[in-house]
């Protein structure tokens, strides 16, 4: 008995430490990784790696607080060198002011901004610079950008796909029009995805013919075909960039800066909902039916952020915004200054059906509802608050003070 005991033990601890040390997260070894890219180094780094990763950077500040945040960065770049090593993906820094030749060289423009480099093209990066969203990011740069759809569980799994825009050709092998569509495909990776089929069975079941093209676009149920047949690469780089902006769109890490810079006319649409929570749940599914009812309208852009995929901006935003966030919410906000105006859901009993979101959007967007509309009340709130601070101190010097809002 004691014997046996003594096994089961003996078998938990070793399946105990097993599973402490598959689930070992990484950290910094202390061993540089990444490059300091100059007019010697950057030919040699380009030719050695599959994917490089440049940084390009201010010279290192004088200011302790801004050394601060640029070791942080840099220690991003480097753990992500780590965790990628085997991967041959290489990584450097840019100086724009000490190697200025390089960077126009190599036509980096934007400082502050990572740029990929593959074979010959350019990413720039355009998200959260995290050592978790990168790794994920550069790992699908590395794959092959159209994905092949040979069965019906791989069509299962394309069918599923909903928050991405996605386009799906049918080709009868690797042929000229494939390799256009491939082509194109290059210039979209890893922000929009590409697939192929060259079975007839998977092609009947999307209603493609032969050397056609759907693009989905994102929360959608039916696709648009592509005009034209066949296709060359530039037809499906320009119907691409001409629809890309979707009428629901949903914030992500990896290209959360490219979205927020993509306005309509310096404001966004915005509805914060967590698809976890119920109430989320159900605004985002009236968010879908608004986006179905109006994706013909080149004037609507609605982004969806989940709080929950962003813990450290959450506060943030509620501070900003003047939001409790453990409800959902829609609201215009002014990409310029973040002022915004937010729809009235207080009641708790229900939200709004798609009929009463579909007028207050209509409202938006016809300026009837507007960021410069709560201004004088912002004011008046403030001279409430001031008036209030104020009040220990006697009508006196409430009166001295009032040319403060005049």
């Amino acid at each position: 008995m004691r014997l046996s005991l003594l096994c089961t033990l003996g078998i938990y601890f070793i399946v105990l430490c097993a599973a402490e040390e598959g689930l070992e997260f990484p950290n910094f070894d202390g061993r540089d990784r990444v490059l300091d890219i100059n007019e010697r180094s950057y030919k040699k780094a380009l030719r050695k790696f599959d994917l490089l990763c440049l940084f390009y950077h201010e010279p290192v500040p004088a200011n302790k607080g801004l050394q601060k945040r640029f070791q942080m960065t840099e220690l991003v770049l480097e753990l992500t060198a780590q965790v990628l090593e085997n991967k041959n993906i290489g990584f450097g820094m840019v100086d724009a002011q000490k190697d200025a030749k390089v960077a126009k060289k190599l036509g980096l423009e934007e400082v502050g901004s990572l740029y990929i480099f593959k074979d010959d093209r350019i990413i720039e990066f355009d998200g959260e610079l995290s050592a978790d969203t990168l790794v994920e990011f550069l790992l699908d740069v590395l794959e092959d950008p159209v994905e092949i759809i040979n069965n019906a569980m791989e069509l299962r799994a394309f069918e599923r796909i909903e928050e991405d825009i996605r386009l799906i050709g049918y080709f009868k092998g690797e042929d000229l029009y494939y390799k256009a569509f491939q082509e194109a495909s290059e210039r979209f990776q890893p922000y929009i995805k590409f697939f192929a089929t060259f079975d007839k069975s998977v092609a009947k079941h999307l209603s493609l013919k032969m050397n056609e093209v759907n693009f989905y676009e994102p929360f959608m149920e039916e696709p648009v075909v592509l005009p034209g047949r066949p296709l060359s690469e530039t037809d499906i780089v320009d119907f691409v960039n001409q629809h890309r902006r979707a009428t629901l769109r949903k914030l992500r890490a990896e290209n959360m800066f490219e979205t927020w810079e993509d306005d309509m006319d310096g404001i966004h649409i915005v509805a914060f909902a967590e698809e976890e929570d119920p109430d989320g749940y159900e605004l985002l599914e009236i968010l879908k039916d608004v986006a179905r009812d109006n994706t013909n309208n080149p004037d609507l852009s609605i982004v969806w952020i989940d709080p929950d995929d962003f813990p450290l901006l959450t506060t943030y935003w509620e501070k900003t915004f003047k939001l409790d966030l453990f409800r959902p919410q829609i609201g215009v906000v002014n990409v310029t200054d973040a002022d915004s105006v937010w729809l009235d859901m207080s009641n708790d009993e229900d939200l709004p059906t798609a009929e009463e979101l579909e007028d207050w959007i209509e409202d938006v967007l016809s300026g009837r509802v507007n960021t410069e509309d709560d201004d004088d009340d912002d004011l008046e709130d403030d001279r409430e608050d001031f008036e209030e601070d104020l009040t220990e101190y006697g009508d006196e010097n409430l009166d001295r003070d009032d040319d403060l809002y005049d």
